[in-house]
């Protein structure tokens, strides 16, 4: 009973697959057929036209070269002056500084002065005063013209006695009478020079007055 069935499905395995395989084997014819017919009507269709290939163009010719043209240089123009512009410094402003205050040295007080010499003993006169200045000393210009006046004078006597500086305090109204009073003095007199109080010669002054009158025959 077992191999009956076993012998049975074996043959109903072997009845499906050529089922199967009949359906397959239909199904291609069926497709391929239609497949067929569907390209010949497509052919049948088709208008076959025969394309010409167009003709090459017909060869051109170059162009004749242009013509040779003289192009003349132009003019040599001359780069006009550089001009240098002056270049002018800005100005100088000075500042002013501020003034610095720069404190002076206090000067060392100054020595006092020296005493003032006092004489101690006059100068002395040598000879007769009155005899320097004479009437033989008149001058002749104003002996002719009969001028006569007061001249006072004064001079000072150095260290040595000696008449220096001679110089007149009150003019005659005549000039010549007024030089001739200085010149003789400082000529003829003479003196023992003063003393100071240690006695040492010093320097004194003395004045006079000389009357110049014409004398009386």
């Amino acid at each position: 009973m077992a191999y009956a069935d076993q012998t049975m499905s074996t043959r109903k395995a072997v009845s499906i697959g050529l089922v199967v395989a009949l359906h397959a084997a239909l199904g291609y014819a069926f497709i391929t057929g239609l497949a067929y017919n569907v390209i010949k009507k497509a052919a049948q269709d088709l208008k076959v036209v025969d394309v010409q290939e167009a003709p090459p163009p017909p060869e051109q010719k170059p162009p004749p070269p242009p013509p040779e043209q003289k192009f003349e240089p132009p003019p040599i123009v001359a780069p006009p002056p550089v001009v240098q512009t002056p270049t002018i410094a800005p100005p100088i402003v000075a500042v002013p500084s501020p003034p610095v205050f720069v404190p002076t040295p206090a000067a060392p007080p100054a020595p006092p002065p020296p005493p003032a010499p006092v004489v101690s003993k006059a100068a002395g006169a040598k000879g007769d005063p009155a005899q320097w200045v004479t009437s033989d000393d008149y001058p002749p210009a104003a002996l002719r013209e009969e001028r006569e006046g007061v001249t006072k004078v004064t001079w000072q006597i150095n260290e040595q006695g000696r008449i220096e500086n001679c110089s007149v305090v009150a003019s005659s109204g005549s000039p010549d009478l007024d030089e001739t009073a200085c010149r003789v003095l400082t000529r003829r007199g003479r003196y023992s020079p003063a003393m100071d109080q240690s006695g040492k010669p010093m320097r004194t002054s003395q004045s006079r007055t000389i009357r110049w009158q014409i004398p009386k025959n």
